[in-house]
């Protein structure tokens, strides 16, 4: 059916947010909306039912559409692996990996998986990726002007304001965008205003040729679900917190969002460390997901880390590649490093063989697993000898709530301290923020406005 490309000057200017605010604002009136994005470039993902891999924002949209995530709502994920590096990911499956200079996507992949979804839904909401004034991608740009081109959709700009410039930005924008694709954009919304909106001129900004259809204010707190390497944010310092949780920061993380119902948590702070002099004296330590296994392990040992955490008394939990880190060796023939056999920490009996075929899939007792490595043996849960290691390939743990309360409660224990549960549901807590983003954009938004440039 109709549809509507939600496009950036730049890239962190809230897309994403606005997707998800307006497929739960479509929602609320009782449109059928799925969201989609071509193709995304995200360490940030997760699994749909029928086991595939898509972006954790699309699947995030969905959740907050009323929907169930589908590979068609991401038919390209790229995951970079490397400065120059990323692992494809077509239609949910693995296919390989390639590089910056070499990667050429095909559009008729993109418009495919969208076809599926207008066959099947009232709107599409389309999230675009970076800067859709990227002239230097242009000839390889299949998510942003040249799919609303190809749909026959409009495009709403999103500008931010808060890095200021956003007068500049809006009209360089459609400065440097040759025509056809220009003719796309129909209206603009600004993102990310601080203090009085008095302040700022909607007229001078539409003088530039596009309307204005509203100021969305600064959204004050962490948003879950964050996906972008520049938004990361792993660290909360809520008043009266008992535990404290320092999360190492890979450089290449992966599946951060694993961190997001801890973020929630009252009586618990987390923080990023990436040096041994940052870990202190932790309650836990969580070594999350990274999709650059042997080359983080590397990192670990050259910023002390890893000295640091054989000697902490803090309990170390590993997840996924943080548990690989955490074994007795990795052993890697060119599935993602090509180093061979790599020397792990040792603090856990288990070793790790990357192979070529990826496993994908939900886990039984809730959360997924995305993984190259087969685990030598193979489980669902590994503790050291003395129970102050523990490692995990599940991702997603932490969203059950009665696990969640179980697992604090053992760490509190064995630092020989005291937590007591909140009682916060995480499923609820994700419905309140999608309610809560679908507020903040009617409010500011003319919601009847973009409504009526989908339905033209």
């Amino acid at each position: 059916m109709s549809g509507l490309v939600v496009c950036g000057t730049s890239s962190g200017a809230g897309k994403s947010t606005v997707v998800t605010a307006l497929c739960r604002a479509l929602a609320r009136r009782g449109v059928r909306v799925a969201p989609f994005k071509a193709q995304n470039m995200s360490n940030q993902s997760a699994v749909t039912v029928d086991g595939a891999e898509i972006g954790r924002a699309q699947y995030a949209q969905a959740e907050a559409a009323g929907v169930e995530p589908e590979a068609a709502m991401n038919p390209v994920l790229l995951k970079p692996t490397g400065e120059r590096t990323a692992q494809v990911v077509i239609n949910g499956r693995a296919t390989g990996t390639t590089d910056a200079a070499g990667w050429r996507p095909d559009l008729a992949v993109a418009l495919a998986a969208l076809a599926s979804l207008r066959g099947r839904f009232d709107v599409v909401v389309a999230e675009g990726a970076g800067s859709c004034a990227e002239l230097n991608l242009l000839d390889r740009d299949i998510a942003n002007l040249p799919l609303a081109a190809a749909a026959g959709w409009p495009a709403l700009l999103v500008a931010d304001i808060d890095r200021g410039g956003v007068y500049a930005s809006v009209a360089g924008t459609l400065a440097v965008l040759p025509p056809d694709l220009r003719s796309c954009l129909a209206a603009v919304v600004v993102n990310k205003l601080r203090g009085d909106p008095g302040v700022f001129d909607i007229g001078l900004l539409a003088s530039v040729g596009l309307p204005v259809l509203g100021v969305l204010p600064w959204l004050d707190g962490r948003l879950p679900d964050e996906e972008d390497s520049l938004d990361l944010t792993l660290a909360s310092a809520p008043p009266g917190a008992t535990l404290d949780v320092a999360v190492v920061a890979w450089p290449r993380i992966a599946n951060a969002t694993d961190l997001d119902p801890l973020l929630a948590e009252p009586g618990v702070a987390v923080r990023a460390v990436c040096t041994a002099a940052q870990l202190g004296r932790p309650h836990l330590v969580v070594l999350p997901g990274t999709k650059a296994t042997v080359a983080d392990l590397a990192w670990l040992r050259a910023t002390g880390l890893a000295d640091a955490l054989a000697a902490t008394d803090a309990t170390v939990l590993g997840i996924c590649g943080g548990l690989q880190v955490l074994g007795r060796r990795i052993d890697d023939a060119g599935i993602e490093s090509g180093t061979g056999r790599t020397a792990g920490l040792g603090l856990l009996d288990v070793t790790t063989t990357f192979h070529p075929d990826k496993i994908v899939r939900r886990h039984p007792g809730g959360g997924y697993e995305l993984r190259h490595g087969r685990l030598d043996p193979e489980g669902d849960w590994f503790e050291s000898a003395d129970g102050g290691v523990w490692g995990t390939p599940v991702h997603g743990r932490f969203e059950d709530d009665r696990w969640r309360e179980a697992f604090l409660a053992r760490v509190a224990e064995q630092a020989g301290g005291a937590w007591e549960p909140s009682g916060i549901s995480w499923s609820e807590h994700r419905r309140a923020h999608h309610d809560r983003l679908a507020d903040w954009l009617e409010a500011a938004v003319d919601l009847d406005a973009v409504l009526g440039l989908i339905a033209a």
